[in-house]
């Protein structure tokens, strides 16, 4: 009987007011989740945080795949229960070894879950899906139980992924705040005070990266990069050199120009990038899925990569700065004023800085995936399950995680913001809103063989490059043309 004792009754035996209380409570949660997110993107436009409203908007599209995947899988499960396998094939490939007794009845009375390794015996408590199989002397390829747990997993990952991006790109905001006061200092200084002339190795930045070496090390080099992403990873020296180093390559007209603004603007269009979920981190979510095989201990690799790839990258970084610093002293002059490096491709791999950004998108994929993948087992099978592994292993792991996600935002991430710009390239972001939009539409029309206005005008009061005073910019024609050629050439 449907209805009857011990037995889950169906909705059509359910009382009303429970029905109405449980979608009413669903709905305002909904609703409530909606509209927070509704006036949290109106605060951010206000606010003219353009990338972030876009990281907003990333996260709601995050948001409908993940409802998808939620509809798939409930209007999924139940011809995926009907899927009947033979018993030995649930042998293979298994999270957990089963006892013994288990698999000899496998074919009988027990039955072990695909994804979590979770065992519940059909006599007992199975649902009609796996007594459809029972009777054919088969197992369920993958039970409602665990399709279940395998949408929790999921959405637990998705929410676990943003959230750890969103705290790691907070704190290395906030650990680049500091860089604040070295910009508000050069932005104070007097440039017309009279500049001594200095030979180029007494120049701090080169006696801190050069040490005054003749002959290169470029294992001491590296060495050094290593262990420097550890502590003060970017000085005010660094900072300094490089600044003046963007600027002379790509804006050389306007010394007052706010770098630090433009490179926290730039960090927050990265921000867009980092906290969505690309197809191939769902490829390497389901290969992680597949290898999860008692014996194997796959998840020590997966908690170790991610760490030694977030070490090399900060190395990296570290040592392009080193390189910048051998560029300039290797010329063993003397000259008047600050010290200016030489921005280029050639110092990153393959020539993309972009990678950079890329390999740290899937160090924070990767680590949430390990962070997640822990408390959802916590929460479902306990501390002491065989899915979850040894506690020394399990403990390991936890702690290399949390490692590093505080490494990646407290050195990696601040490393890169000021990095990443020592390319051939600069970012859109160093122009304003109404400037990027009207260089799109001049290379839109440029591209369609229409001729470009006469005069374009814009607002250097709102510009990022406005230098130390505002007021309207006008530009002919002629400057128009090859300010905007040269600057559409380079955007990235």
């Amino acid at each position: 009987m449907a209805g009857g004792e011990g037995k889950a009754k169906p909705l059509e035996f359910t009382p009303t007011w429970i029905v109405a209380l449980v979608c009413s409570v669903m709905i305002i949660i909904s609703l409530l989740f909606e509209r927070l997110l509704h006036r949290l993107g109106k605060r951010l436009i206000r606010s003219r945080k353009k990338p972030m409203y876009e990281a907003l908007l990333k996260v709601k599209e995050e948001l409908m795949l993940l409802g998808f995947i939620s509809l798939l899988l409930t209007v999924f499960q139940g011809p995926i229960g009907k899927l009947c396998v033979s018993p030995s094939t649930m042998l293979h490939l298994q999270p957990c070894k089963p006892p013994l007794h288990e698999t000899d009845h496998l074919g009988g009375a027990v039955f072990t879950g695909v994804l979590g390794g979770g065992r519940r015996l059909l006599a007992g408590g199975a649902s009609s899906d796996d007594e459809y199989c029972l009777k054919k002397d088969k197992v369920p390829l993958l039970s409602s139980e665990a399709i279940h747990q395998l949408h929790i997993f999921i959405f637990v990952l998705a929410v676990t992924h943003f959230l750890l991006s969103a705290i790691t790109v907070l704190l290395g905001i906030a650990q680049t705040r500091n860089w604040r006061h070295w910009e508000t200092k050069i932005q104070e200084s007097d440039d017309g005070a009279p500049q001594m002339i200095k030979h180029i190795r007494e120049f701090k930045f080169i006696q801190d990266h050069f040490k005054g070496h003749r002959k290169r090390s470029r294992i001491f080099g590296w060495m050094r990069s290593f262990f420097k992403q550890f502590y003060g990873s970017v000085t005010e020296e660094d900072y300094t050199t490089m600044r003046l180093g963007f600027i002379m390559k790509h804006c050389k007209g306007t010394p007052k120009f706010n770098f630090y603004s433009y490179m926290i603007r730039a960090l927050e269009v990265d921000f867009k990038k980092v906290v969505g979920i690309s197809w191939y981190l769902w490829a390497m979510l389901m290969i992680f899925l597949l290898l999860n095989v008692e014996g194997w201990y796959v998840y020590i690799w997966i908690t170790l990569v991610p760490f030694i790839m977030l070490l090399v990258v900060g190395s990296k970084m570290e040592h392009i700065i080193t390189e910048l610093a051998y560029e300039v002293a290797q010329k063993d002059t003397a000259i008047r004023g600050d010290l200016v490096v030489s921005p280029s491709d050639n110092f990153f791999w393959f020539h993309r800085p972009k990678l950079v950004l890329l390999l740290i998108h899937i160090v924070l994929f990767q680590n949430a995936f390990e962070i997640a993948f822990f408390f959802w087992l916590l929460v479902t099978y306990g501390f002491k399950s065989c899915i979850m592994g040894k506690p020394a292993y399990v403990i390991t792991r936890v702690v290399i995680s949390v490692i590093c996600q505080v490494l990646c935002g407290y050195s990696t991430l601040p490393l890169y913001a000021v990095v990443s710009h020592m390319g051939n390239s600069f970012k859109k972001t160093i122009f304003d809103d109404n400037v990027t939009e009207g260089l799109v539409n001049w290379a839109e029309k440029a591209r369609r063989g229409t001729r470009t206005p006469n005069k374009i005008t814009t607002d250097a009061s709102s510009s990022p490059i406005d230098g130390a005073n505002g007021g309207a910019v006008q530009m002919t024609n002629t400057r128009a043309n090859s300010s905007v050629e040269q600057g559409t050439a380079r955007l990235i």
